[in-house]
């Protein structure tokens, strides 16, 4: 679902249309299908057909009224249908006790029928909103199968692919000014262009207890234009057994040092300035983490302040459960188990 919503509007809108033709012609045409009205006497079953034609020969044979007829038989819509009718009145005279009636309309209605038949006309309106839903299903053909049939996918599918893959539980390792390696490991890549950047990871036991979540997202960009321009990112940790998740602000340089910038994020948390090698720490009442940058890079100026956004921003995540905590733990054990 996602996925879906992520989509470009131009692309919805073409799967929009296309599941609206599909539907339409499903409920038009099988679901509730056209009933024929007002069809012509000719157009009828032969039983009825036959039975009508002999009522307007007889109606006929007394009025002589052949406007009147034509109108009957529906030949006044179209001058060309005399010509159909004509033939069915002659086939039906060979088998009806009416014959003379039959002929005799059969051959005053023949005099109305022009000497040929034009070779076929179109139809304007039919041909140019065949064509209109014609183009619209190729441009649909073309926005979104495509792409798909090439193994390509949208912009949008792709940074999220490719924001997937870059972000993953990796094998714990030993940490400067750390006693004990961690008890989950992660590493998370931002590059320019993603924009929906947010991604967290599960911090749990080794037996698979879940202790909180941590996880890195788009705080604050600058500038305008696509794609977003990221000058600062949020470092969160939650803890199942704190009632706050615990917030802090990596920023550029240009956000670090501006203070009306830093004044406006410091409700989200502490303002850290990212720098290689440099680790944010975070704690709650029984986890802690900490974040390192591994790999950073400044995307280009243009009209924007040095230093101002993030083209590339690589973050190694670890999380260790505090010492008081992990003292509690088997204390309230042995007590269960007194």
């Amino acid at each position: 679902m996602n996925a879906l919503l992520n989509q470009k509007p131009q692309v919805l809108a073409f799967e929009a249309l296309a599941v609206g033709l599909f539907v339409g012609l499903l409920i038009g045409w099988v679901i509730v299908p056209p009933v024929p009205t007002n069809v012509a006497p000719v157009d009828l079953q032969t039983g009825y057909g036959d039975f009508y034609l002999s009522m307007v020969a007889n109606e006929y044979g007394v009025t002589h009224d052949l406007a009147q007829a034509k109108n009957m038989l529906g030949a006044d819509r179209d001058r060309w249908a005399s010509k159909d009718i004509v033939a069915r009145l002659r086939k039906l005279a060979n088998t009806s006790t009416n014959k003379a009636q039959l002929e005799a309309l059969a051959a005053d209605l023949e005099k109305t029928v022009p000497a040929a038949r034009p070779s076929g006309g179109v139809n304007w309106l039919v041909a140019v909103c065949s064509a209109v839903v014609l183009l619209l299903l190729v441009a649909a053909f073309l926005a979104i199968l495509l792409p798909r049939l090439r193994g390509g996918a949208p912009k949008e599918q792709a940074l999220a692919v490719r924001s997937a893959l870059g972000s993953k539980p990796v094998e714990t390792t030993a940490w400067a000014g750390e006693a004990e390696k961690p008890l989950a490991q992660f590493v998370t890549t931002y590059e320019i262009g993603d924009d929906r950047y947010d991604t967290s990871f599960s911090i749990e036991t080794a037996s698979g207890d879940f202790l909180g979540e941590c996880g890195v997202g788009i705080s604050e960009t600058v500038g305008s234009g696509s794609p977003d321009k990221v000058t600062a990112f949020e470092v969160w940790l939650f803890d199942k057994n704190d009632i706050r998740t615990v917030t802090k602000v990596l920023m550029s340089e240009h956000a670090y040092g501006d203070s009306v910038l830093r004044a406006k994020l410091a409700p989200k948390g502490e303002p850290e300035l990212a720098r290689p090698e440099a680790a944010v720490e975070l704690e709650t009442a029984t986890l802690k983490v900490r974040a390192r940058v591994v790999e950073m890079d400044y995307g280009g100026t243009g009209d924007l302040p040095p230093n101002s956004f993030f083209n590339k921003l690589v973050l190694e995540l670890a999380a260790w459960p505090k010492a008081a905590a992990a003292a509690a733990a088997p204390a309230e054990s042995a007590e269960l188990t007194a």
